[in-house]
């Protein structure tokens, strides 16, 4: 993921073209429930959620001020619940993010992703200003 440099970047790697749970889970969703529930589950997720620093797909600028939702990368299935498989805690599988981006990533979604950070400049939010400093 860090070799991937911008959000739009991350996001599109990451989309699931709109087949939610095609993959993982459909009608066995008390597996993933019971496992997001776990001790192990929940000290992996804290440390994601601090090497990401809250931020959305871990970028800096997107930060996230809801609930923080760790994403992982690779789908994973009923067979690795079941047999407590790595992937399930490969920090490399694994990304922050919003309910939104979260949303975005298994439907398809972009218009549901966050909008880039406005990079503000001097005087940007007082034309009067400018004008005065000859700008």
């Amino acid at each position: 993921m860090q070799q991937l440099k911008t959000f739009e970047e991350r996001f599109e790697y990451l989309k699931l073209q709109g087949i939610a749970f095609a993959e993982t889970f459909g009608h066995d969703r008390y597996l993933n429930q019971m496992f997001y529930r776990s001790d192990k589950w929940k000290s992996v997720r804290d440390r994601v959620i601090l090497r990401d620093e809250g931020c959305d797909l871990g970028m800096e600028g997107y930060e996230i001020v809801d609930a923080v939702i760790v994403h992982h990368i690779n789908p994973i299935t009923e067979q690795d619940i079941l047999d407590d498989t790595p992937i399930l805690y490969d920090l490399n599988n694994l990304i922050c993010c919003s309910h939104n981006t979260h949303n975005a990533i298994h439907y398809g979604d972009a218009g549901l992703l966050p909008k880039a950070p406005i990079e503000r400049k001097p005087f940007d939010t007082c034309p009067w200003r400018q004008i005065q400093n000859g700008r």
